[in-house]
């Protein structure tokens, strides 16, 4: 029997932050370097128009996610603990996208038990009906709005979510220590059904 279920955002959390960067530098005529990126909003980080990132996206969205580069350990990490626990990937990418979506988590033989593209940054609904133990996020407004919904976030860190954190969201650097924080977490999980 799984215990946990843990809901886990693609963009920047499974993936590299910044794997779209190089192209969106080469389409817009920039040369930012991630450590320039200081907020996730990349119309705001890259000093464009309103709907200009949109338009990039719309024409090159599909390419991107399919050549996105994946974050260190995730795939071991994730096969690991989807042996005890369900794996739900909870991203903003909206339904267009969910053919390149799980192409792209099969071709990197990610485990997974769920996938939703909710077309929006508001992830609490579905945390709700997905009776989510921990949310695994890079997004700092995200992460503050699952915590002050009363899930226990882990922000995995990034150049563009820096700020406070309430007690319930753990920042953490990669992979390695997401497995370890799991496996910790589960062991707490488990005594206290042992109590009850």
């Amino acid at each position: 029997m799984k215990n946990l279920n843990i809901c886990i955002d693609i963009d920047g959390t499974v993936t590299e932050p910044f794997y779209w960067l190089e192209k969106a530098n080469s389409y817009f005529g920039k040369k930012l370097k991630p450590r320039d990126i200081r907020v996730y909003d990349v119309e705001e980080a890259m000093g464009l128009l309103p709907g200009d990132y949109d338009r990039f996206y719309d024409e090159f969205g599909e390419e991107l996610h399919r050549g996105a580069r994946m974050r260190a350990g995730v795939t071991e990490v994730i096969r690991r603990h989807h042996l005890t626990h369900y794996i739900h990937f909870v991203t903003a990418r909206d339904m267009r996208m969910k053919d390149v979506s799980i192409e792209w988590l099969r071709s990197n033989s990610i485990a997974l038990d769920s996938i939703s593209l909710l077309g929006s940054h508001d992830k609490v609904g579905k945390a709700d009906e997905l009776s989510c133990d921990i949310f695994i996020e890079d997004r700092y407004e995200n992460a503050l709005q699952l915590a002050e919904a009363g899930y226990d976030v882990i922000l995995i860190d990034c150049s563009y979510n820096k700020g406070p954190l309430p007690s319930n969201v753990t920042r953490l650097r990669h992979w390695y220590q997401i497995d370890r924080y799991i496996a910790e977490y589960s062991a707490m999980y488990d005594s206290l059904e042992l109590v009850l």
